[in-house]
């Protein structure tokens, strides 16, 4: 499988976030799968492009003209795609994977996470979308969602969509594992 991991453009606060994405790239590359970023050189995306293909991997980069002008992109990536902007980047990312993985990050890796569940609740796509959730990371954002389930915002099917580990090969052997409910409006 192709699996898109959205992450952090910086390392984190807490060195363990770098230790697990490399942890999961090493994982990634055992398992036989291929890795979808968003085809940056710095923080957690490069820390798992570069684990990925020091371990043997391939890596598919996804990134928009205006960063690549910035000279963010890793130059040794497998096969990295060039887009106009944020919203082509997300398409091809999704087109390319064969299900998602968030680590910690920022607001960009929550946006990202959050459209391709959604898509996934609308039908667009049956893939699977799971967080590694390193060191408690997402705990207040799960946390908030069963509060957007309880006041009947988004039905427990939905939610449930979005498989949940702090470890990574347990998250990976769940998204392989992945059945999608029912779309929304079905």
């Amino acid at each position: 499988m192709k699996i898109a991991v959205f992450c952090g453009s910086g390392t984190g606060a807490n060195p363990i976030f770098a230790t697990e994405a490399q942890r999961l790239g090493r994982l990634l590359v055992e398992d036989g799968h291929e890795l979808v970023y968003g085809g940056g050189k710095t923080g957690l995306m490069g820390v798992i492009a570069d684990t990925v293909l020091q371990e043997g991997g391939k890596v598919y980069g996804v990134m928009p003209m205006a960063l690549k002008d910035r000279e963010v992109q890793h130059r040794g990536v497998t096969e990295l795609f060039i887009v106009a902007d944020m919203h082509e980047r997300k398409a091809k990312m999704a087109e390319l994977a064969d299900a998602f993985i968030a680590m910690p990050g920022g607001i960009g890796t929550l946006e990202e996470i959050f459209e391709i569940w959604t898509w996934g609740q609308l039908g667009y796509h049956q893939k699977a979308c799971g967080f590694l959730n390193v060191a408690g990371y997402y705990d207040q954002l799960l946390g908030f969602m069963n509060t957007v389930v309880d006041q009947e915002f988004m039905r427990s099917e939905y939610a449930d969509m979005m498989q949940v580990s702090a470890e990574p090969a347990e998250l990976l052997e769940m998204l392989c594992n992945y059945a999608a409910p029912q779309e929304k409006w079905s």
